[in-house]
């Protein structure tokens, strides 16, 4: 795989690029730019460019794009495991276990202390099945979950298997925590958030999240679209 591009590179041959996502663009945005300006910067048509392992509108950070051959890479590269940084609301939850939401339930906090925090930080740790977003891209009935879930249709999503390798307390200022979390592909980190909630008697959802990194690549060596539309004009 080719992580590095010059005036000589043949795209078609393969390319594969870290960017920062912004925030309130989607992966599909941020792939669609790409394929837009190696058409009409640099002439290539029809040219395969995919993504691997998708993040939210509202999350920013580490996205792979992968450009020509290296497309075929995609479902090795989605594998690897994942790393973010999670900010929590503790006492609240909305629908989407997110901000795509407004707040539905508030719960009591009082009985919330730093020991355990520890403990349910702890208990996350390992393999577990874990109940997809009703807000998420998953197919029921052959639709997807978060077209049904705005249309308020009732359903109900499988647990999937996943593992938390790590899971570590960075800030806590209640009712925020941050987090790090480092865990496999197919993850929430918005259903961690509520299953998070669950577990302190409480509530949570999900109010900022930055992925950092993937497998060994990092969010410090990636690409901004800016930066990445300065070196292609360049060319």
């Amino acid at each position: 795989m080719r992580f590095t591009f010059d005036k000589e590179t043949d795209w078609r041959e393969g390319v594969v690029l870290l960017f920062d996502k912004p925030l309130e663009w989607t992966s599909f945005n941020l792939v669609s730019k790409v394929r837009s300006l190696l058409y009409h910067r640099l002439g290539y048509k029809k040219i395969k460019v995919g993504h691997a392992g998708t993040l939210d509108p509202l999350a920013t950070g580490l996205l792979i794009v992968c450009v020509g051959r290296a497309t075929k890479q995609v479902p090795l590269l989605q594998d690897k495991e994942k790393e973010y940084i999670a900010t929590f609301y503790i006492g609240a939850t909305t629908p989407s276990f997110d901000l795509e939401t407004e707040i539905d339930n508030k719960y009591p906090t009082e009985h919330i202390t730093r020991e355990k925090i520890n403990d349910v930080v702890a208990s996350f740790v390992g393999p577990q099945m874990q109940i997809p977003p009703l807000f998420s891209a998953k197919f029921v009935n052959g639709g997807r979950a978060y077209k049904l879930a705005r249309k308020g249709v009732d359903m109900q999503l499988e647990p999937s298997p996943i593992v938390i390798y790590d899971l570590e307390v960075i800030n806590y200022e209640h009712p925020k925590i941050t987090l790090k979390v480092k865990c496999s592909k197919g993850t929430y980190i918005r259903a961690l958030a509520r299953d998070f909630g669950e577990k302190l008697d409480s509530g949570a959802h999900l109010v900022e999240l930055r992925r950092t990194a993937i497998g060994d690549f990092r969010v410090e060596d990636a690409f901004t679209l800016i930066d990445f539309e300065k070196n292609i004009e360049a060319m």
